[in-house]
């Protein structure tokens, strides 16, 4: 179990990696010159790459977190309203993602997304989503 726990953990942290840096390579497209084709595109390739990359984290993390919860039984039984605080986290999560999808695909199709404020804004989601899971984890507060 400890190394199913291990594994978690280590994708979880490069899920995350992922979750926090896509959205700055937003925060620059957003901000590049209607002129400078080249930057854009470049941009534009860094978050297809990373996009894809992260995606391929989030599986085994999510596998390896399934697997703690009903194959150990981590977070089963009463007294463990905890888990259900965090399901609902990790699913918060999981719309982040795709909702940073589909800011890609408005990227790509070069259609009107939002500014580069905005974007420095969204990008603070994630940490916000990884303090409330770590913390529903460790204290497990009910």
């Amino acid at each position: 179990m400890l190394w199913i726990k291990a594994l978690h953990i280590v994708f979880i942290a490069s899920w995350f990696a992922g979750l926090f840096y896509l959205p700055r390579i937003y925060v620059n497209l957003a901000m590049v010159a209607s002129d400078s084709r080249a930057e854009y595109e470049r941009l534009l390739l860094m978050a297809r790459k990373l996009y894809r990359f992260m995606t391929l984290l989030a599986a085994p993390a999510l596998a390896l977190g399934l697997w703690l919860w009903l194959g150990y039984g981590i977070g089963l039984g009463p007294g463990n309203g905890w888990m259900h605080a965090k399901l609902a986290v990790v699913l918060l999560l999981l719309a982040y993602h795709f909702w940073c999808w589909r800011l890609l695909r408005r990227f790509e199709a070069r259609l009107p997304t939002h500014g580069h404020v905005w974007f420095r804004w969204f990008n603070e989601g994630p940490v916000l989503m990884m303090l409330a899971a770590v913390l529903l984890v460790v204290l497990k507060p009910f």
